[in-house]
């Protein structure tokens, strides 16, 4: 088919025309049949049949959500590992059972492929939580086979990666929601609003802890199991020496897979988890089209862990910094501060916690109802979720840019705008890799 974006538009407007027109002359309710809206088009009528894509460890919480969710059915799955597959049916048929709803283990479809998965018509979306270094293949064949997508965070490996994904959604008018899921918790919306109205005043510094940097692949050689294809594991990444601290076979161990460690298919647990805490930095900042603009690691360190400090073109200086309390996010301001995690929502002074925002106050986006659910309602609404493609982007690029940095040792300029470094020919080269070449 050919591949015009102009085209691809077109249609894609005319079947939004045709909801919005159904849904008036039906008082709001309308039964659309699948075929008129067309692939990644469904009717508010219908229930939303998902596929996933990755069955690791990441997607036992993910299954739990979705299975939840009473606009949405899960219907297959895909995975390198046969006994993935195995473990999916059995554990989206208990999820079913628990959250009220029956689903047969045997009517779920797996596929070895998951080009196999994409290639379903009766698939609307995919959820894809597959290592980092598979997230852009995944995400964007999804898009180009009309489905929608909720992608894992960090939404992908590399800079350029990122840059391609919102490219291609725009192009397919696709509904990309990233799993950074603290931005439908209340608690983090609540303390960016703080921040965004002024309640602490001048922020003059952000404080973020999360973990150190990637690193080369370094795990000791292990027998290959023969439930994987390996190659296909493997990927664009290059061919790496098995270890079941990389990928166990089980999805009951009790660690969570290492392969968010590595340069090769990870950016470290300060990208695992910088994505959460970076992101909310973001969202407080007014930052989400746009990012640091100087990035300079601590002076006289020669391999440098934390302390990078990034630099918006607003002066506000954001800090790669353990402030003793586990991975979150402190804000100081010229008349208070505040500190957010998972775990507290603590401001100073305290009583902002319970203040009311002013009817004039910046209100910023509220979910009602959670991260999956919000990505559901938009396939059928067709509005940005959340944490849409774009805003993923920008937080992955920061983790992204702190890697590099920490691995070249020396300040970094980077043009938000162009996406690119400022006369910096070896930090450019670094905002992507050649794929392996593998058959897929």
């Amino acid at each position: 088919m050919k591949d015009n974006k102009a085209e691809i538009r077109t249609k894609n407007a005319g079947r939004r025309d045709f909801l919005k027109s159904s849904l008036i002359a039906l008082g709001g309710i309308a039964i659309v049949p699948r075929h008129v809206l067309g692939k990644g088009y469904v009717a508010p009528s219908d229930k939303i049949n998902l596929g996933f894509i990755g069955l690791g460890k990441q997607s036992r919480g993910l299954i739990g959500a979705f299975a939840k969710q009473e606009n949405a059915q899960i219907v297959a799955g895909s995975d390198v590992w046969t006994t993935k597959m195995d473990w999916f049916k059995q554990h989206a048929s208990a999820s079913y059972k628990n959250a009220g709803r029956e689903i047969s283990a045997n009517s779920l479809q797996t596929y070895s492929d998951y080009r196999e998965l994409l290639a379903s018509d009766s698939i609307d979306g995919v959820v894809i939580a597959t290592p980092d270094h598979w997230h852009a293949l995944n995400a964007i064949d999804a898009m180009k086979a009309g489905k929608d997508v909720y992608c894992e965070k960090p939404l992908t490996l590399t800079i350029n990666e990122g840059k391609e994904m919102v490219d291609m959604a725009k192009k397919y008018d696709s509904i990309v929601q990233t799993g950074s899921m603290q931005r439908s918790w209340d608690s983090f919306r609540k303390a960016c609003e703080l921040v965004r109205n002024g309640y602490l005043g001048e922020i003059k510094q952000v404080l973020v802890q999360v973990g150190t940097p990637s690193r080369p692949y370094d795990l000791q050689k292990e027998p290959l199991p023969s439930e994987v294809d390996w190659n296909q594991w493997c990927g664009p990444a290059p061919m790496l020496a098995y270890n079941h601290r990389l990928a166990p076979a089980d999805n009951d161990v009790k660690f969570w897979p290492d392969w968010r460690l590595f340069d090769e298919t990870g950016g470290g647990i300060l990208c695992d988890w910088g994505a959460h805490m970076f992101d909310i930095a973001q969202w407080a900042l007014g930052m989400d089209s746009s990012g640091p603009v100087q990035y300079v690691p601590p002076a006289g360190e020669t391999n440098p862990q934390t302390g990078l400090k990034m630099i918006y073109d607003n002066g506000v200086e954001m800090v790669h910094h353990d402030f003793g309390r586990g991975y979150g996010v402190r804000f100081i301001g010229t008349e208070g501060k505040m500190d957010i995690s998972r775990n507290y929502f603590e401001p100073t002074p305290a009583h902002l916690k319970d203040i009311e925002l002013k009817p004039t106050d910046v209100k910023l986006y509220n979910t009602h109802g959670g991260h999956h659910k919000n990505w559901l309602d938009c396939m059928q609404s067709r509005e940005k979720p959340i944490c849409d493609v774009e805003i993923g982007h920008r937080s992955a690029t920061i983790c992204n840019i702190a890697n590099i940095a920490y691995r070249l040792n020396r300040p970094l300029d980077w043009n938000p705008k162009k996406e690119k470094f400022k006369k910096d020919k070896e930090a450019n080269s670094m905002m992507g890799y050649e794929y392996r070449k593998f058959q897929q």
